[in-house]
């Protein structure tokens, strides 16, 4: 037999790691509470669980492909044509989708850095030249710079609003004025996977700005705000070659029956699931005011979710965090994300930031 494997792209050995928040160690008296993946910590609805399991009774059955039902109630929902909709399996699908329709070996996809981690990795597999731009001093992008960034070999830009991991917002002027900057055959992405927690007034407001721009898209989740992040099941509003490339490039089947009816049906129920998301906005609010009081200077989240810059401190409160049960994301020594859990989740990360929090 022969000792050679088989012949794998190099890329592979460029390609970053997707690091997935991971669960917390159980101590015997204390609950353990994962914080690290920015779930949301209430389960469906019972309604909501109903059709679930009613819809896991026909599993033996293949989806339907064109989610005909489910197309059909977002495009209700949010007043677009049904051709404007593409599904895939959690909007990091659809992610993975939008680069392959756009960008191949000497195309530049462009985003801010830093943000959500998949960007890197879904340009570096097509072969795309992933363009970093950092993030300003107040951990927001940097359109400007952005712009200045965009060549002739750009051919996708994504702004992530509220941008994960550090929950900052784009506010809808600066966006109109970087997008009058950029080229109108280059698609702009705007990742709305947090739109629901959002509350500032000025921020972006991604379906509008596709309304009136034919190269701007949409990206949204169930995942977070409502509950389904086990799912995965997301989707695109935008304009019909973008929406057909995206269909193109689906995965066949993608997006499970039962995922199919879990939608429908939270979608069915979204005042209830919004009341949730209302209470996770005022324990964000409460957990940011109390950090205010303890000293730290945080970014402003819009998301469900908080971020942390720790310096030399870094590994002393991940392990801080570790010794009580909680989970957080840290990004190498950048920084740790943490996302708004249960009140006793909360409350235990509180307790424990205070030990850390900055002198005056």
């Amino acid at each position: 037999m022969s000792g050679t494997s088989p012949r794998l792209r190099d890329t592979l050995d460029r390609l970053p790691a997707y690091v997935a928040g991971k669960q917390p160690t159980g101590r015997a008296d204390l609950t353990p509470y994962k914080l690290s993946s920015n779930e949301n910590p209430y389960p469906p609805l019972p309604g909501v669980i109903e059709e679930i399991t009613a819809a896991a009774s026909t599993t033996n059955r293949y989806p339907d492909p064109a989610a005909t039902a489910l197309v059909a109630a977002l495009a209700e929902r949010h007043d677009v044509p049904i051709e404007h909709i593409a599904l895939g399996t959690g909007s990091v699908g659809l992610l993975q989708q939008v680069v392959q329709i756009t960008a191949g070996p000497g195309d530049e996809v462009l985003f801010a850095w830093r943000s959500f981690e998949a960007y890197p990795i879904m340009t570096t597999i097509s072969g795309a030249a992933p363009v970093q731009v950092p993030l300003r001093d107040d951990e927001s992008h940097d359109l400007d710079a952005m712009a200045d960034a965009i060549t002739e070999r750009t051919r996708l830009i994504f702004v992530c609003t509220p941008n994960n991991p550090t929950g900052t917002v784009v506010t809808q002027a600066d966006l109109d004025r970087f997008l009058d900057r950029v080229p109108d055959d280059v698609l702009v992405v705007v990742d709305e996977a947090y739109v629901e927690f959002v509350r500032d007034g000025a921020a972006v407001r991604g379906l509008d700005t596709y309304r009136d721009r034919p190269n701007v898209a949409v990206l949204r989740t169930f995942s977070k705000a409502y509950g389904l992040a086990g799912l995965r099941v997301g989707f695109a509003i935008a304009h019909p070659p973008v929406a057909k490339g995206l269909r193109q490039t689906a995965v066949p089947f993608g997006v499970s029956t039962v995922a199919q009816a879990a939608a429908i049906a939270s979608l069915r129920a979204e005042s209830a699931l919004l009341e949730r998301v209302d209470a996770l906005v005022a324990e964000r609010d409460r957990v940011e005011a109390r950090m205010a009081a303890q000293g730290w200077a945080l970014p402003a989240s819009q998301a469900n979710f908080v971020w942390l810059r720790l310096g030399d401190r870094h590994d002393e409160f991940v392990s801080a965090l570790e010794a009580v049960s909680l989970a957080v994301r840290p990004y190498g020594r950048e920084g740790v994300r943490i996302t708004i859990g249960e009140t006793e989740a909360n409350e235990r990360f509180l307790s424990v930031a205070a030990r850390f929090a900055p002198t005056s």
